[in-house]
């Protein structure tokens, strides 16, 4: 069965001076206009289209690349406000439609938020709420330790970043968690820190110590090969400096020098680290 708001691969029924008529199932032929429909298709074909309502509420189909589908929480930019709402940019030729009760702040002309898409139940026409709240879930999520999951970042705050984990839960992501330059509206993936006891999620982007120290060590020893087998930065480096250079903690590089120094792969010396048999 077709999907409105989803990208669905549909067969073509006829033609006609429009374009063509694909079979939308329960939702009979749909249009796809002329100056979407790809070079050779006929009847019989199938294309992989978009479907939403156009200007004029007729359902309608196109191959253009939506930058979000119905249920999903998207960055998108505002490029027009008036007496209806605000009407973001999606990729398609007709912009979707925040209302205004669905605004959590007032939206502006130029700027970027994000928004959840749905289907209104009344009209059937897709649109879009910064009313995140309404569509995340109130129930804490069942999370391991250091479980790897999803993160879309929605917010800064003055504790770190709001964000909602594999797009229904929220949960924090601290600035002593980052270690690496973040934005509203990105997507990344992030580790569970802890569920607190009163539901709420504590996230990080380190990946569990052993792993972390794992890819930090391969880091380090391709740091020395590329600069003639020594370093200055060694256990003794400022912590901003390492911070910078290799995004972790001076706590898990020290702790990774200590098992690269074990290993036999380095040696550390008073004015820094050496790879063994270099300069």
């Amino acid at each position: 069965m077709a999907k409105i708001g989803h990208y669905n691969r549909l067969k073509v029924a006829r033609l006609s001076d429009y374009g063509v008529f694909l079979d939308g199932g329960n939702f009979g032929h749909v249009l796809l206009p002329n100056k979407y429909v790809p070079e050779g298709t006929d009847i019989g074909s199938e294309v992989d289209v978009f479907l939403y309502f156009d200007s004029e509420d007729q359902l309608i189909a196109t191959t253009q690349k939506a930058k979000g589908s119905l249920g999903e929480f998207v960055l998108l930019q505002v490029v027009d406000v008036n007496k209806a709402g605000a009407f973001m940019d999606w990729g398609l030729d007709k912009d979707l439609l925040v209302p205004y009760n669905q605004q959590k702040i007032p939206m502006e002309k130029g700027r970027h938020y994000v928004v959840y898409i749905y289907q209104d139940r009344h009209t059937e026409r897709l649109a879009a709420s910064s009313k995140l709240d309404r569509f995340v879930s109130e129930k804490p999520g069942k999370f391991k330790h250091m479980q790897e999951v999803d993160l879309l970042l929605t917010n800064k705050t003055d504790l770190g970043f709001k964000a909602i984990v594999n797009d229904s839960y929220w949960g924090v992501l601290y600035h002593n968690e980052l270690f690496k330059e973040v934005r509203v509206g990105q997507r990344v993936k992030g580790f569970i820190k802890r569920v607190r006891e009163d539901g709420g999620i504590d996230l990080t982007l380190n990946p569990p110590a052993h792993k972390q120290v794992d890819e930090l060590g391969q880091k380090i020893l391709a740091h020395l090969e590329r600069n003639d087998g020594f370093s200055p930065l060694g256990d003794k480096a400022d912590p901003e400096v390492i911070k910078r250079i290799f995004r972790v903690s001076k706590k898990v590089y020290k702790r990774t020098l200590g098992d690269l120094f074990k290993s036999g792969r380095i040696q550390i010396d008073p004015d820094g680290i050496r790879l063994k048999g270099g300069n």
